[in-house]
């Protein structure tokens, strides 16, 4: 097997295909995001199922068990916050 480039994800030619389970870790595709989930740790219990959720795996916890996204990797689909039973998590356009 070729030896893979390193590269970004906006220098990946249309069509290219992922092949390789978390291959996409290697890239930081939080570019492609137009919205980012933010917490509200008022009403967030910690219980994990945002974590669960996310299809990147890019959620998880914090030194205090908080669970927060990485934005490097997150694509903003919005299922952490439509899972959350507490609405802890909003997602807000990107810029604000």
């Amino acid at each position: 097997m070729a030896k893979r480039e390193n590269l970004g994800w906006k220098e990946l030619k249309t069509g290219t295909a992922v092949h390789e389970p978390g291959d996409a870790k290697e890239y930081e595709t939080g570019d492609w995001k137009s919205r980012r989930p933010t917490l509200d740790k008022e009403k967030c219990t910690k219980c994990g199922l945002c974590f669960l959720y996310c299809p990147e795996g890019c959620i998880q916890p914090d030194k205090e068990g908080w669970f927060v996204a990485d934005l490097k990797y997150c694509k903003g689909c919005g299922i952490c916050a439509a899972e959350c039973p507490r609405k802890a998590i909003a997602m807000a356009m990107e810029g604000e």
